[in-house]
């Protein structure tokens, strides 16, 4: 198959983006040192994350938004023009977290670039921030590469930023790469959260995971059933283990 000229631009640029994070050190995900920000997660901007299949992605970020409740972790919401087209977030986002900040910034299209969302992360005294957004190129790349510019370790959620197609996100991811961002699944950061699968917080995690992590649910669903209730069918028996 041969490949026209932007889609091979597009390739080199990406693989010579991963090179560069590979310069950076690997740093571990601490579940004490983390926070989890929702940024221009709004309604009006749904619609354009088209890289996504709608109900997907809809999933996608509500997952993502649910990260701090599994875990424990400081959460800071926040919105731009939220009055005008971007509309606002989704209330069962909000509902979420009642009582975290929530930054509805005038005007600022990088939410570093507003005062008061930069205490609200500054405050919070970690250096950890786990982010996704919509758009993937504007709201979570402009972020994400400023909190790198002042010092924070910054792990991106692919699947919970969408944005107008593919070959943008793809663009974005590598720019984010390139700026030392740990461009990451939801799968990605709950395992580097939970660290271990024997951990007393396993029990609670299952559940969560089958809500917002379905094809993980049933797994654990298809496992619990085969110890419950299955028995083998002929010539299974026969099969390597």
């Amino acid at each position: 198959m041969k490949l026209n000229a932007f889609s091979t631009l597009t390739a080199t640029a990406f693989m010579a983006g991963t090179a560069m994070a590979d310069s950076f050190p690997w740093e571990r995900l601490e579940l004490n040192n983390s926070v989890l920000v929702i940024v221009d997660i709004q309604e009006g901007l749904y619609n354009l994350a088209r890289d996504w299949e709608p109900l997907v992605y809809v999933q996608n970020t509500f997952a993502h938004a649910s990260i701090a409740k599994a875990f424990d972790l400081p959460v800071v919401l926040t919105t731009s023009t939220e009055t005008g087209p971007n509309g606002p977030i989704p209330q069962e986002i909000l509902d979420m977290y009642p009582d975290a900040p929530l930054i509805k910034r005038p005007g600022e299209i990088n939410a570093w670039d507003n005062p008061d969302f930069r205490e609200a992360i500054i405050s919070l005294n970690r250096t950890q921030i786990i982010i996704a957004g919509i758009v993937t190129d504007v709201c979570t790349a402009f972020l994400a590469r400023s909190l790198r510019a002042a010092g924070y370790s910054v792990w991106a959620n692919i699947e919970g930023s969408g944005t107008t197609s593919k070959v943008v996100r793809d663009i974005a991811n590598d720019q984010m790469l390139r700026a030392g961002v740990n461009v990451v699944s939801f799968f990605d950061i709950v395992g580097e959260l939970m660290r271990d699968w024997r951990s007393p917080a396993a029990a609670n995690l299952l559940p969560w995971l089958d809500e917002y992590m379905p094809a993980f649910g049933m797994t654990a669903r298809a496992h619990r059933a085969a110890i419950e209730k299955g028995t083998l069918v002929t010539g299974q028996d026969q099969l390597p283990s």
